[in-house]
């Protein structure tokens, strides 16, 4: 992991019951973790894909890189903003 690197667990955001009414604090709590212009990587086991995709789309303008990890796919580049 880089210093500016930030995994985001959202197994720890949802404690194992992902609820749509708790979205909102999910996607604040995302972006709370992710600060601005880092690589970031989502993971988390039991996390149902709308938690995903919303933390995805919450994330787009905030972190420089996102990353989806997962012990079946590996590292999933969703979007790769760095000029370099």
């Amino acid at each position: 992991m880089t210093s500016n690197q930030r995994i985001i667990d959202l197994f720890q955001l949802h404690n194992g019951t992902a609820k749509l009414a708790a979205l909102e604090h999910y996607i604040q709590r995302a972006k709370e973790l992710a600060g601005e212009g880092n690589e970031v990587v989502i993971t988390g086991e039991h996390t149902p894909i709308w938690l995903y995709l919303k933390i995805a789309h919450a994330l787009h303008g905030k972190a420089r890189k996102l990353i989806y990890r997962s012990p079946v796919t590996g590292d999933v580049v969703i979007f790769d903003h760095n000029p370099e």
